[in-house]
């Protein structure tokens, strides 16, 4: 193995190099943080994105750092993932084993890369299973930010499993379903009054959920930095 991380590495040699930069401070940090640390090795992203950068995008090798179960492999598993690559039946795979917010949301962001993410957001969401439906708005939250080519149509055609969804008490369901919603209103001026008239109807429910989803969403999309900054774009 060379001293520097490098894109030769394998994954037996990647996980090797975490288990040299895991500390129990680091990994007694995340539990405060309600990370799921029993099988982590204690190292923090800040050290895992470089080295994700380092050893770059290997379909193959990420499903092995998959397949050790381990917190961090699986985090660079999600970080160097290719996701033209990625099979439908590898995505559901994963979110069978997922256990965490942290792990939902690093995957999330590959999986909306996907050729066929609108399929799995419409599965997932459809599940029961508490970080499975979290992934579904996760990937929602992800695309609103990243797919830039994506139009705004598509969005706002998300806007009703959002509403639909916003009843799901679960703290990791609507902390995704608020977290979706937010930033389909931020990405335009056009998604911005079809996201904000949602949080205002949600925000007047008899629900619970619904009503903390919306009324949060609703002090974010009112907020003049957001209105600023929406401006900026549309100038």
């Amino acid at each position: 193995m060379s001293s520097l991380p490098s894109p030769s590495w394998t994954a037996a040699e990647i996980i090797a190099h975490l288990k040299l930069l895991g500390t129990e401070e680091s990994r007694a940090g995340m539990a405060r943080f309600g990370i799921n640390t029993q099988n982590a090795l204690g190292v923090s992203n800040s050290a895992l994105r470089p080295l994700a950068r380092r050893v770059r995008r290997n379909h193959d090798r990420a499903l092995q750092l998959w397949a050790s179960g381990i917190r961090e492999a699986r985090l660079l598993a999600a970080f160097t993932g290719e996701p033209n690559k990625i099979t439908l039946d590898q995505c559901r795979s994963w979110a069978v084993e997922f256990d965490s917010w942290e792990i939902v949301d690093s995957v999330s962001d590959l999986f909306v890369d996907t050729p066929f993410w609108h399929e799995l957001v419409r599965e997932f969401a459809a599940d029961e299973r508490e970080f499975v439906r979290r992934t579904a708005f996760a990937m929602l939250a992800w695309g609103a930010v990243h797919l830039k080519k994506e139009p705004d149509a598509t969005f706002i055609g998300y806007l009703p499993l959002i509403e639909a969804h916003a009843v799901d008490p679960r703290n990791f369901v609507r902390k995704a379903v608020n977290w979706a919603l937010r930033q389909i209103g931020k990405r335009s001026t056009a998604l911005h009054e079809p996201a904000l008239a949602l949080a205002e109807k949600l925000a007047e429910s008899s629900d619970k959920t619904a009503r903390w989803i919306g009324k949060d969403a609703v002090k974010e999309l009112s907020d003049g930095k957001t209105l600023e900054r929406l401006a900026a774009k549309r100038a």
